[in-house]
């Protein structure tokens, strides 16, 4: 078995937002192979996306974006409870979601999650929310949306 260090945990920790054990747990099972222990992370948050996908979406937050003063957002972003609608990564997937839907300019939510990420077109914003969702631990669901362009 490869030799895990606590660096490595920390670094794995940083980039995913996944919790020390499971950081370690990913690490061993990747044989200290730090992109595959990512990407063990980033399988098993689909995984716990997918539990979590029937849970009530009670709270949440609405964010704006403003580009230019011509092309305005206002997207609704909904989570489980209020904790997680206050919390720094929830709020900065809100006004990321506002700046995918400005610059792409999807017709419904369906076709928001299905577009590439704009800062990272390896991922779709389905993804991109999956990964949110692992961190969280609750439920989001991009709940409507309106953009308006002059």
């Amino acid at each position: 078995m490869a030799s895990i260090s606590t660096s490595d945990i920390s670094k794995l920790r940083e980039e995913t937002g996944a919790g020390v054990m499971e950081c370690k747990k990913a690490l061993e099972e990747a044989e200290g192979d730090f992109q595959k222990a990512k990407e063990i992370i980033f399988q098993r948050g689909s995984v716990l996306a997918t539990k979590r996908a029937e849970r009530k979406t009670g709270a949440g937050v609405l964010s704006s974006y403003i580009h230019n003063e011509r092309i305005g957002v206002l997207v609704e972003v909904r989570c489980e409870t209020d904790f997680v609608a206050k919390n720094e990564v929830f709020r900065q997937l809100a006004r990321e979601l506002a700046m995918q839907i400005a610059s792409m300019n999807p017709e419904n939510v369906e076709e928001l999650l299905s577009q590439p990420y704009i800062k990272d077109e390896s991922l779709k914003v389905s993804d991109l929310i999956n990964q949110v969702i692992a961190k969280t631990g609750e439920n989001i669901r991009v709940e409507r949306f309106c953009r308006f362009e002059i």
